[in-house]
């Protein structure tokens, strides 16, 4: 069975580039050679516009704008969903249910809709659940297959008496 897809916010993606806190960066690398390995990669274009913008804003004078844009569009690689009607539908319902800024909630919305099972990011509270995804931190989560959320309990004796007619006694 393949693994769910897993989707990558765009400060999750800068901590592959920024060698600021070389801990972060290791564990955003590892995570981040998974998703091209294994194809589970997922992201939207709201987020490689971010991710791109805050690239040249980080890197200032060390990185040109082509630079920059080189390293974002190999996101589109990823095929990234598109600020469409259906986002934009999603996301206002999820905004109005869970009481998230309306970004955060665009960046679930294209996580959900692009059947990912994980979403990677710092913004979001780890192991907060929105519908069918479950929000991660790239740097508490270990670099493996995610576990399953339900242990599988043994079959216990029904505490129901037998269905049908009750038996017959001795004394009846």
């Amino acid at each position: 069975m393949p693994s769910p897809a897993i989707f990558a916010d765009a400060n999750f993606l800068l901590y592959v580039r920024d060698g600021r806190d070389p801990a972060k960066q290791a564990r955003a690398s590892a995570w981040h050679d998974r998703l091209w390995q294994e194809g589970l990669g997922r992201t939207s274009m709201q987020v490689v516009s971010e991710y791109y913008v805050n690239l040249k804003r980080m890197a200032g004078s060390r990185m040109t704008q082509d630079d920059a844009w080189m390293h974002a569009s190999r996101y589109l690689t990823w095929n990234p969903r598109a600020i469409d009607d259906k986002v934009l539908t999603s996301a206002r319902q999820i905004e109005r249910r869970y009481k998230i800024s309306w970004w955060d909630s665009m960046v679930v919305a294209a996580a959900q809709l692009q059947d990912c099972a994980l979403l990677l990011t710092e913004d979001l509270q780890d192991n907060g659940v929105y519908g069918s995804v479950t929000v991660r931190s790239p740097f508490t989560l270990e670099v493996r297959e995610p576990v399953a959320a339900y242990d599988v309990m043994p079959q216990l004796a029904s505490l129901h008496r037998p269905r049908g007619r009750p038996r017959r006694t001795a004394l009846a």
